[in-house]
């Protein structure tokens, strides 16, 4: 199986101790691309830094709605600095990890959406995806991406919503990230959403060091996990990991221009 990890976030700390066996691991069962995702600007450099040690990686860079409180006025403005100073690089592949988070109290609802359709602005003006972090505030981000209508979609991270929900974003150009969540088998809910998602509407990812699957629960994620993550998503789709892992491996180079 050929398979394309859409949001990491591998530059963690998590990986220090075997990043370069596991990059290797993950490569030999199929995994042929990562993403790595930046959430606040003093992890932008290690993305980077990261990302030109290995072909296969990719960076996406943003400002991560949960570090609300981190993030500096003058980030925006180093934000659009590092889009330019890097667009049109091949590594270079989308503005995120961004969006909205109303699932923690403490975070100012009215200060994430100033800072959310900020990116979606900069995600517009420099045609790239945009990679949302989406918890309990789908109808708003819905209706944000409305009024940008982004040329180039995205991908709503770790999607947990409705089959409406599902419907609304695929409309607006977005893909839907599926990973280890949906393998849990309480998740009854997701499993009735996911059967019934267009084939051409889903990309893979592990989210790691997050959201591990049911089969490594309690563990450290890895892009390792990808092939057992796909088998199960594909029981639930009554396909085959062939299959899915096919479709959304051509899902992800469509969206990312590869």
């Amino acid at each position: 199986m050929r398979l394309i990890d859409t949001h990491t976030h591998l530059d963690f700390p998590d990986f220090d101790v075997d990043r370069p066996a596991l990059l290797a691991n993950a490569r030999a069962q199929g995994v042929e691309r990562i993403v790595v995702l930046g959430v606040y600007q003093s992890n932008w450099q290690r993305v980077w830094d990261l990302v030109q040690s290995d072909p296969q990686l990719y960076a996406a860079f943003g400002l991560h709605p949960v570090y609300l409180d981190e993030h500096r006025p003058a980030d925006l403005t180093e934000l659009s600095d590092w889009l330019t100073r890097l667009k049109e690089h091949r590594q270079l592949c989308a503005v995120g990890e961004f969006g909205l988070d109303y699932y923690l109290p403490s975070l100012d609802r009215e200060r994430q959406q100033a800072l959310f359709e900020a990116q979606l602005q900069l995600a517009a003006d420099f045609h790239l995806p945009a990679l949302l972090h989406v918890r309990r505030s789908h109808a708003r981000v819905i209706a944000s991406l409305k009024q940008f209508r982004l040329q180039r979609g995205g991908i709503i991270h770790a999607f947990a919503g409705s089959a409406e929900e599902a419907r609304e974003y695929i409309k607006l150009g977005f893909k839907l990230g599926l990973g280890g969540a949906a393998t849990w088998p309480q998740a009854l809910r997701m499993h009735k959403v996911i059967a019934a998602l267009p084939l051409d509407s889903v990309v893979l990812e592990t989210d790691a060091p997050d959201m591990a699957p049911a089969m490594f629960a309690g563990l450290r994620n890895s892009p390792e996990h990808l092939p057992q993550i796909a088998q199960a998503l594909a029981g639930l789709m009554g396909i085959t990991a062939s299959e899915l892992a096919a479709a959304t491996t051509r899902n992800a180079c469509e969206l990312f221009q590869w």
